[in-house]
């Protein structure tokens, strides 16, 4: 498996959403928690779509909260 998600990957790791948006994994949890950031579950793994990523950033770019 490469390091780097495809461009129109669907959805990655929360070590790759971390890298990618360049927020730290500590925080990253909190953005879940809060469901600020939507996860997708499957067997052990979790998934970030990253169309919530896309969102979160905007919302960060409109100044909004939540």
């Amino acid at each position: 498996m490469s390091n780097n998600p495809a461009p129109d990957a669907i959805s990655v790791r929360i070590k790759d959403a971390c890298r990618m948006t360049g927020i730290g994994r500590s925080k990253f949890y909190e953005l879940i928690a809060t469901g600020e950031v939507e996860i997708v579950k499957i067997g052990a793994m979790t998934l970030v779509p990253t169309d919530s990523l896309r969102k979160l950033i905007e919302r960060g770019r409109q100044g909004e909260e939540k």
